[in-house]
């Protein structure tokens, strides 16, 4: 295959670190925090520590739709986490989250008993539950939304530590692991296309926490706002997933928290911490 060279494992793999490559900070094959970072924390009962990365950003629109159901409880400090400075190595954020990913949270509401919460997936049910929001409570249809909230999880991997790095971000472009991610992105848009030719939403008439894991992800990635990999997988060919990403992205609680924790791209979509409603009529005025 073209742009291929042949490589022959050794028989015991060591770790060559690049100090040069923009992901240096993030990976490496130990675990564990690499220096001593207390967590800053707020007035609020739940203390989330992330970045608008995709997986950040189910949570804090988690948060803001609850907010906008009305349930006040659901107030929370926003802090973000520069994964690309190794902030989740710090020693604070390895005690809330031993796998050292964003996001985590801290769920205070019982201040005798808090809990820590990691993985996007848990979290989203954690607050769902306690919440009682956007998880149904009858067995069939609670059963569709956790199956699609987990086929989120477990192809997002593929997406983006697959595709994403392969296209994006590797220093060498590989054919053989673009083409064989590229073929799994397009099953992916395959599979969520067809669920959504016969319903309005991915688990089925209602919101729920299965859209606010899949939109991130697969939204951004048909609006090109991921991997610039729009024309190159020919989104345009999943109009069911066109139509869902558009309806989903319109929700105002949505687009809030598509702005918390991020700190790059157009100024009028960035608020890096949030601590308070108003925090968001404060980027508004400054743009």
């Amino acid at each position: 295959m073209a742009g291929t060279t042949e490589y022959t494992p050794p028989k015991v793999w060591t770790w060559k670190k690049d100090a040069e490559h923009r992901f240096s900070n993030i990976n490496r094959p130990i675990a564990g925090a690499t220096h001593e970072r207390e967590l800053r924390v707020g007035r609020h009962p739940f203390q989330l520590y992330s970045l608008a990365t995709p997986n950040g950003v189910k949570v804090t629109v988690m948060f803001e739709e609850l907010l906008a159901r009305g349930h006040a409880g659901a107030e929370y400090d926003a802090w973000p986490v520069m994964i690309l400075a190794g902030e989740q190595f710090g020693s604070g954020f390895v005690a809330l989250n031993p796998n050292s990913k964003i996001p985590a949270l801290l769920d205070r509401s019982n201040p005798e008993h808090p809990i820590r919460v990691f993985e996007s997936g848990a979290i989203l049910v954690h607050l769902a539950e306690k919440f009682g929001a956007f998880l149904p409570r009858a067995p069939a249809p609670r059963a569709e939304c956790l199956s699609w909230l987990f086929w989120q999880m477990g192809a997002g991997p593929f997406l983006g530590g697959g595709f994403g790095h392969f296209y994006a971000y590797a220093p060498v472009k590989l054919e053989y692991p673009i083409d064989r991610y590229a073929m799994e992105a397009k099953r992916q848009l395959d599979v969520l296309d067809r669920r959504l030719a016969e319903s309005e939403y991915v688990a089925g008439p209602d919101y729920t926490i299965a859209d606010m894991a899949i939109w991130p992800w697969y939204g951004a990635l048909v609006k090109g706002e991921i991997y610039g990999a729009a024309e190159f997988l020919s989104v345009h060919e999943y109009a069911h997933v066109q139509r869902w990403t558009e309806l989903v992205g319109a929700r105002p609680a949505v687009q809030r928290g598509s702005m918390v924790n991020r700190s790059w791209g157009d100024p009028a979509r960035q608020l890096p911490e949030r601590h308070d409603a108003s925090d968001f009529d404060r980027v508004a005025q400054a743009t």
